[in-house]
């Protein structure tokens, strides 16, 4: 007997890997709970293999399920971009997406540059800003969607990739060793000031907030005078600048997680399209 993936399967299955609760993915797609856990043993029944694990908090993709995923990603890409250039549907129009400026530094050519390639009819429309206005813009719905930071498990969404925060300064600088601890720190309410300052309080090392920048090039000028140190995720530390080990000078920082967050629910086609391309590109950059 002939095999294929059908492709409203593989759309429920992404659905699933994206919202990681039956529930919820069935919301997002439309259909029932009983309609979606249905989907998903018919296309357990074609694999022969078992794709979820149910957990209390949810499902999680067992190691089927995440070799599964990548395909199946891969297919409705291709399949939908066929199915709208040949029939005249393509995706148009403006998206708007935000962003903050440490990851818009390190990650956004190569995403903006990829989804061009898959819907070049789409504008898409960035605005940078810390998570705190993001989710403000987010629920007045000037945004589409956003790449948003989280530390822990407060998300909506589960992180699609990590960064470490990270002290940086300049190269051969003695500035960490200073008592108090001049720091460079964007806005109070954002996760790498509450970070810093929370884990300096725990290990008990005086510091002095020197100086506030709202942007990340502001805070990089500061670091660049050698007048304080500043935190960021790593990924956006410049060639020019250290990462400063943490240790007994500095405390270790925490993880920074990288999740989606919609205006409306389910989302729009074109914001839809856009948070699977996310999906897929970022944990390869």
């Amino acid at each position: 007997m002939s095999r294929h993936l059908d492709i409203d399967l593989l759309r429920t299955f992404v659905a699933i890997a994206q919202a990681r609760t039956l529930g919820r993915a069935a919301a997002r797609i439309g259909r029932t709970q009983a309609a979606v856990s249905m989907q998903v043993k018919k296309l357990e029944e074609t694999l022969n293999q078992p794709l979820l694990h149910r957990t209390g908090r949810g499902v999680v993709l067992t190691l089927h399920g995440e070799r599964l995923l990548s395909h199946a990603r891969t297919i409705l890409q291709h399949h939908d971009a066929a199915l709208a250039e040949i029939s005249g549907e393509m995706l148009s129009g403006t998206l708007r997406f935000g962003c903050p400026e440490d990851y818009a530094v390190a990650f956004l050519p190569q995403i903006l540059r990829g989804f061009a390639d898959l819907y070049p009819q789409v504008r898409v429309e960035v605005f940078c800003a810390p998570t705190a206005r993001l989710d403000e813009q987010l629920k007045k719905h000037a945004l589409d969607l956003a790449l948003v930071s989280t530390i822990g498990v407060g998300g909506k969404q589960p992180a699609i990739r990590h960064e470490p925060l990270v002290w940086v300064g300049l190269r051969h600088d003695v500035v960490a060793a200073c008592e108090p601890l001049q720091l460079a720190l964007s806005d109070p309410d954002t996760l790498d000031h509450r970070a810093a300052r929370e884990r300096l309080d725990i290990a008990r090392r005086s510091y002095r907030l020197a100086y506030a920048s709202a942007s990340i090039s502001g805070l990089l000028a500061i670091v660049r005078s050698g007048r304080a140190i500043a935190v960021l995720t790593r990924s956006a530390v410049p060639s020019d600048l250290q990462i400063l080990p943490a240790g007994d000078v500095l405390p270790m920082l925490p993880m920074v997680g990288l999740t989606i967050e919609f205006s409306l629910e389910p989302p729009t086609v074109m914001a839809a399209a856009f948070a699977d391309h996310l999906q897929s590109i970022l944990p390869t950059l």
